[in-house]
Protein backbone atom coordinates (compact mmCIF):
# COMPACT_ATOMS: atom_id res chain seq x y z
CA UNK A 1 0.00 0.00 0.00
CA UNK A 2 3.31 2.07 0.82
CA UNK A 3 4.70 1.71 -2.19
CA UNK A 4 1.40 2.39 -3.96
CA UNK A 5 1.02 5.89 -2.26
CA UNK A 6 4.63 6.56 -3.31
CA UNK A 7 4.57 5.79 -6.87
CA UNK A 8 1.02 7.64 -7.07
CA UNK A 9 2.97 10.69 -5.44
CA UNK A 10 5.76 10.11 -7.99
CA UNK A 11 3.57 10.38 -10.99
CA UNK A 12 1.26 13.70 -9.35
CA UNK A 13 5.01 15.17 -8.80
CA UNK A 14 6.02 14.28 -12.22
CA UNK A 15 2.57 16.04 -13.98
CA UNK A 16 3.46 18.81 -11.63
CA UNK A 17 6.54 19.68 -13.19
CA UNK A 18 5.75 18.48 -16.38
CA UNK A 19 3.06 21.35 -16.55
CA UNK A 20 5.66 23.89 -14.80
CA UNK A 21 7.92 23.11 -17.16
CA UNK A 22 5.01 23.73 -19.97
CA UNK A 23 3.44 26.99 -18.40
CA UNK A 24 7.13 28.59 -18.30
CA UNK A 25 7.83 27.39 -21.80
CA UNK A 26 4.35 28.80 -22.96
CA UNK A 27 5.45 32.03 -20.86
CA UNK A 28 8.85 32.32 -22.56
CA UNK A 29 6.94 32.05 -25.86
CA UNK A 30 4.51 34.90 -25.32
CA UNK A 31 6.97 36.95 -24.15
CA UNK A 32 9.25 36.26 -26.77
CA UNK A 33 5.87 36.93 -29.70
CA UNK A 34 5.59 39.99 -27.66
CA UNK A 35 9.12 41.27 -27.86
CA UNK A 36 9.70 40.45 -31.63
CA UNK A 37 5.79 41.91 -32.80
CA UNK A 38 6.96 45.30 -31.08
CA UNK A 39 10.29 45.37 -32.64
CA UNK A 40 8.77 44.52 -35.97
CA UNK A 41 6.12 47.80 -36.14
CA UNK A 42 8.92 49.78 -34.16
CA UNK A 43 10.96 49.31 -37.04
CA UNK A 44 8.43 48.29 -39.59
CA UNK A 45 9.72 45.25 -41.09
CA UNK A 46 8.26 42.83 -43.40
CA UNK A 47 9.25 39.96 -40.82
CA UNK A 48 6.87 37.71 -39.73
CA UNK A 49 6.03 35.50 -36.27
CA UNK A 50 7.93 32.32 -36.21
CA UNK A 51 7.95 30.41 -32.92
CA UNK A 52 8.53 26.55 -32.71
CA UNK A 53 5.76 25.00 -30.39
CA UNK A 54 3.36 21.95 -30.25
CA UNK A 55 0.80 24.27 -28.41
CA UNK A 56 -2.10 24.21 -31.10
CA UNK A 57 -3.95 26.93 -29.52
CA UNK A 58 -0.56 29.07 -29.88
CA UNK A 59 -0.22 28.51 -33.64
CA UNK A 60 -3.38 29.49 -34.38
CA UNK A 61 -2.66 32.79 -32.64
CA UNK A 62 0.51 32.85 -34.74
CA UNK A 63 -1.18 32.21 -37.87
CA UNK A 64 -3.60 35.38 -37.19
CA UNK A 65 -1.23 37.76 -36.17
CA UNK A 66 0.76 36.64 -39.19
CA UNK A 67 -1.75 37.05 -41.39
CA UNK A 68 -3.11 41.17 -39.25
CA UNK A 69 0.83 42.14 -40.17
CA UNK A 70 1.07 40.60 -44.04
CA UNK A 71 -2.79 42.68 -43.96
CA UNK A 72 -1.07 45.67 -42.42
CA UNK A 73 1.72 45.63 -45.30
CA UNK A 74 -0.06 45.66 -48.20
CA UNK A 75 -2.15 48.62 -46.80
CA UNK A 76 0.67 50.43 -46.06
CA UNK A 77 2.18 49.67 -49.68
CA UNK A 78 -1.13 50.80 -51.26
CA UNK A 79 -1.00 54.02 -49.08
CA UNK A 80 3.10 54.74 -50.12
CA UNK A 81 1.94 54.22 -53.30
CA UNK A 82 -1.20 56.28 -53.44
CA UNK A 83 0.91 58.91 -51.33
CA UNK A 84 3.71 58.69 -54.73
CA UNK A 85 1.61 58.85 -56.97
CA UNK A 86 -0.56 61.90 -55.78
CA UNK A 87 2.69 63.67 -55.48
CA UNK A 88 4.19 63.28 -58.40
CA UNK A 89 0.48 64.33 -59.71
CA UNK A 90 0.54 67.36 -57.89
CA UNK A 91 4.29 68.10 -58.98
CA UNK A 92 3.24 67.70 -62.75
CA UNK A 93 0.22 69.82 -63.21
CA UNK A 94 1.70 72.45 -61.01
CA UNK A 95 4.43 72.27 -63.32
CA UNK A 96 2.21 72.79 -66.57
CA UNK A 97 0.47 75.01 -65.27
CA UNK A 98 3.13 77.18 -63.99
CA UNK A 99 4.65 78.22 -67.14
CA UNK A 100 0.98 79.18 -69.07
CA UNK A 101 -0.08 81.54 -65.79
CA UNK A 102 3.51 83.12 -65.72
CA UNK A 103 2.95 84.63 -69.37
CA UNK A 104 -1.09 85.77 -68.39
CA UNK A 105 0.37 87.67 -65.59
CA UNK A 106 3.36 88.82 -67.84
CA UNK A 107 0.80 90.23 -69.98
CA UNK A 108 -1.53 91.10 -67.78
CA UNK A 109 1.17 93.23 -66.27
CA UNK A 110 1.86 95.41 -69.64
CA UNK A 111 -1.73 95.73 -69.89
CA UNK A 112 -2.21 97.18 -66.58
CA UNK A 113 0.90 99.88 -67.30
CA UNK A 114 -1.07 100.75 -70.33
CA UNK A 115 -2.03 104.51 -69.29
CA UNK A 116 -4.29 104.75 -72.44
CA UNK A 117 -6.56 102.01 -70.82
CA UNK A 118 -9.44 103.33 -69.74
CA UNK A 119 -10.48 103.62 -65.87
CA UNK A 120 -13.49 101.05 -65.54
CA UNK A 121 -11.53 98.57 -67.75
CA UNK A 122 -8.21 99.25 -65.56
CA UNK A 123 -10.00 98.14 -62.87
CA UNK A 124 -10.79 94.67 -64.16
CA UNK A 125 -7.47 94.20 -65.74
CA UNK A 126 -6.45 94.86 -61.77
CA UNK A 127 -8.66 92.59 -60.77
CA UNK A 128 -7.89 89.93 -63.05
CA UNK A 129 -4.14 90.55 -62.43
CA UNK A 130 -4.80 90.12 -59.03
CA UNK A 131 -6.29 86.84 -58.93
CA UNK A 132 -4.11 85.67 -61.76
CA UNK A 133 -0.99 86.09 -59.19
CA UNK A 134 -2.97 84.61 -56.53
CA UNK A 135 -3.22 81.41 -58.52
CA UNK A 136 0.55 81.90 -59.62
CA UNK A 137 1.91 81.48 -55.89
CA UNK A 138 -0.68 78.77 -55.01
CA UNK A 139 0.15 76.79 -57.85
CA UNK A 140 4.19 77.80 -57.03
CA UNK A 141 3.07 76.55 -53.34
CA UNK A 142 1.80 73.67 -54.63
CA UNK A 143 4.91 72.84 -56.37
CA UNK A 144 7.40 73.60 -53.28
CA UNK A 145 5.32 71.33 -51.32
CA UNK A 146 5.33 68.50 -54.00
CA UNK A 147 9.55 69.05 -54.38
CA UNK A 148 9.60 68.86 -50.51
CA UNK A 149 7.77 65.20 -50.29
CA UNK A 150 9.16 63.82 -53.51
CA UNK A 151 12.86 64.19 -52.35
CA UNK A 152 13.33 66.51 -55.30
CA UNK A 153 14.29 69.82 -53.61
CA UNK A 154 17.50 68.84 -51.72
CA UNK A 155 18.23 71.12 -48.65
CA UNK A 156 22.38 71.34 -47.99
CA UNK A 157 22.75 71.82 -43.62
CA UNK A 158 24.79 74.30 -43.52
CA UNK A 159 26.62 76.49 -40.32
CA UNK A 160 24.02 79.32 -39.80
CA UNK A 161 23.86 82.45 -37.40
CA UNK A 162 20.71 81.87 -36.08
CA UNK A 163 20.36 85.55 -34.33
CA UNK A 164 20.87 87.29 -38.01
CA UNK A 165 17.97 85.11 -39.63
CA UNK A 166 15.71 85.61 -36.42
CA UNK A 167 17.07 89.59 -37.07
CA UNK A 168 16.57 89.70 -40.49
CA UNK A 169 13.14 87.54 -40.66
CA UNK A 170 11.62 90.06 -38.26
CA UNK A 171 12.46 93.17 -39.99
CA UNK A 172 11.04 91.94 -43.18
CA UNK A 173 7.60 92.59 -41.42
CA UNK A 174 8.43 95.38 -39.78
CA UNK A 175 6.28 97.80 -41.99
CA UNK A 176 3.50 95.29 -42.47
CA UNK A 177 3.83 95.11 -38.12
CA UNK A 178 3.66 98.89 -37.92
CA UNK A 179 1.17 99.71 -40.58
CA UNK A 180 -1.39 96.93 -38.63
CA UNK A 181 -0.59 98.90 -35.00
CA UNK A 182 0.46 95.94 -33.62
CA UNK A 183 3.11 96.11 -30.91
CA UNK A 184 6.18 94.10 -31.50
CA UNK A 185 8.49 92.16 -29.00
CA UNK A 186 12.03 90.94 -30.14
CA UNK A 187 13.48 88.39 -27.48
CA UNK A 188 17.08 87.82 -29.17
CA UNK A 189 20.02 87.12 -27.37
CA UNK A 190 23.47 89.19 -27.90
CA UNK A 191 25.51 86.30 -27.68
CA UNK A 192 25.85 84.60 -31.36
CA UNK A 193 24.37 81.18 -31.92
CA UNK A 194 24.81 78.82 -34.50
CA UNK A 195 22.46 75.94 -36.12
CA UNK A 196 22.88 73.09 -38.26
CA UNK A 197 20.31 74.75 -40.89
CA UNK A 198 20.25 76.01 -44.07
CA UNK A 199 19.58 79.75 -44.61
CA UNK A 200 16.45 79.89 -47.78
CA UNK A 201 15.04 77.55 -45.52
CA UNK A 202 15.12 79.04 -42.20
CA UNK A 203 14.08 82.38 -44.02
CA UNK A 204 11.22 80.67 -45.50
CA UNK A 205 9.90 78.96 -42.27
CA UNK A 206 10.57 82.55 -40.42
CA UNK A 207 8.46 83.99 -42.84
CA UNK A 208 5.43 81.42 -42.78
CA UNK A 209 5.38 81.71 -39.17
CA UNK A 210 5.41 85.48 -38.66
CA UNK A 211 2.54 86.17 -41.33
CA UNK A 212 0.68 83.40 -39.84
CA UNK A 213 0.72 84.94 -36.51
CA UNK A 214 -0.03 88.52 -38.23
CA UNK A 215 -2.63 87.10 -39.97
CA UNK A 216 -4.33 84.71 -37.05
CA UNK A 217 -3.24 86.45 -34.01
CA UNK A 218 -3.75 90.61 -34.89
CA UNK A 219 -6.66 90.55 -32.78
CA UNK A 220 -4.27 89.92 -29.66
CA UNK A 221 -2.19 93.48 -31.10
CA UNK A 222 1.31 91.46 -30.23
CA UNK A 223 3.13 89.13 -32.41
CA UNK A 224 6.57 88.39 -30.46
CA UNK A 225 9.87 86.15 -31.89
CA UNK A 226 12.07 84.57 -29.28
CA UNK A 227 15.31 83.12 -29.59
CA UNK A 228 16.20 80.55 -27.06
CA UNK A 229 18.94 77.80 -26.50
CA UNK A 230 20.68 75.34 -24.59
CA UNK A 231 23.74 72.81 -24.43
CA UNK A 232 22.24 71.29 -27.48
CA UNK A 233 19.92 72.66 -29.23
CA UNK A 234 18.44 76.55 -30.09
CA UNK A 235 14.49 77.06 -30.23
CA UNK A 236 12.37 79.92 -32.13
CA UNK A 237 9.64 80.66 -30.60
CA UNK A 238 7.07 82.50 -32.56
CA UNK A 239 3.74 84.18 -30.48
CA UNK A 240 0.92 86.20 -30.69
CA UNK A 241 -1.73 86.42 -28.11
CA UNK A 242 -4.81 85.90 -30.47
CA UNK A 243 -7.74 83.84 -30.74
CA UNK A 244 -5.38 81.06 -30.66
CA UNK A 245 -6.00 77.06 -31.77
CA UNK A 246 -8.36 74.85 -29.20
CA UNK A 247 -7.00 71.48 -28.68
CA UNK A 248 -8.52 69.33 -31.16
CA UNK A 249 -7.15 71.47 -34.00
CA UNK A 250 -3.77 71.56 -32.81
CA UNK A 251 -2.55 68.29 -34.12
CA UNK A 252 -4.17 68.76 -37.40
CA UNK A 253 -2.58 72.19 -38.14
CA UNK A 254 0.51 70.85 -40.63
CA UNK A 255 -1.78 68.56 -42.20
CA UNK A 256 -2.01 69.13 -45.72
CA UNK A 257 -5.27 71.73 -46.99
CA UNK A 258 -5.88 71.87 -43.22
CA UNK A 259 -7.82 75.27 -42.61
CA UNK A 260 -9.49 76.64 -39.45
CA UNK A 261 -13.01 77.63 -39.08
CA UNK A 262 -12.40 80.67 -40.05
CA UNK A 263 -10.53 79.86 -43.22
CA UNK A 264 -14.82 80.10 -44.33
CA UNK A 265 -13.92 84.25 -43.27
CA UNK A 266 -12.47 85.84 -46.12
CA UNK A 267 -10.01 87.73 -43.99
CA UNK A 268 -8.65 84.36 -42.81
CA UNK A 269 -8.21 82.26 -46.25
CA UNK A 270 -5.37 80.44 -47.08
CA UNK A 271 -4.38 77.35 -48.88
CA UNK A 272 -4.12 75.48 -45.63
CA UNK A 273 -0.23 74.20 -46.60
CA UNK A 274 1.85 77.03 -44.85
CA UNK A 275 2.53 75.26 -42.08
CA UNK A 276 2.89 72.17 -43.55
CA UNK A 277 5.56 73.50 -45.56
CA UNK A 278 6.85 74.67 -42.88
CA UNK A 279 7.14 70.96 -40.88
CA UNK A 280 8.42 69.61 -43.57
CA UNK A 281 11.54 72.34 -44.37
CA UNK A 282 11.99 72.05 -40.45
CA UNK A 283 12.26 67.93 -40.67
CA UNK A 284 14.42 68.67 -43.77
CA UNK A 285 17.12 70.48 -40.86
CA UNK A 286 16.63 67.91 -38.76
CA UNK A 287 14.50 69.93 -36.79
CA UNK A 288 11.71 69.96 -35.05
CA UNK A 289 8.25 72.50 -34.76
CA UNK A 290 5.81 71.98 -31.82
CA UNK A 291 2.67 74.20 -31.27
CA UNK A 292 1.06 75.09 -27.89
CA UNK A 293 -1.70 77.54 -27.67
CA UNK A 294 -4.00 79.11 -25.08
CA UNK A 295 -6.90 81.31 -26.48
CA UNK A 296 -6.36 85.41 -25.72
CA UNK A 297 -3.00 84.31 -23.65
CA UNK A 298 -0.53 82.63 -25.88
CA UNK A 299 -0.17 80.96 -29.42
CA UNK A 300 3.15 79.96 -29.68
CA UNK A 301 5.16 77.78 -32.17
CA UNK A 302 8.91 76.31 -31.34
CA UNK A 303 11.15 75.35 -33.97
CA UNK A 304 13.80 73.44 -32.59
CA UNK A 305 17.28 73.32 -34.34
CA UNK A 306 20.42 71.30 -33.30
CA UNK A 307 23.14 73.86 -32.27
CA UNK A 308 26.47 74.11 -33.20
CA UNK A 309 29.30 75.15 -31.46
CA UNK A 310 30.48 78.83 -32.28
Amino acid sequence: MVYFLIVIILILTGIIILQHRSKLTRDQQIKYIDQKLNRIIADQTSENLLVFTDDKELVHLLISINNLLNHNRKILADYVRKEESIRKMISNISHDLKTPLTVIVGYLEIIKSNQAIENELSKEVNKAYEKAVELLTLINTFFDLAKLESGDKEIQLEKVNINEACRKGILEFYDLLTDQGLEVSVDIPEESIYVAGNEEAIDRILRNLISNAIKYGNDGHVVGLNLKYDDSFAYIEVWDKGKGIDELNQESVFERLYTLEDSRNKQYQGSGLGLTITKRLVESLEGDISLSSKANEKTIFTVKLKKLAS
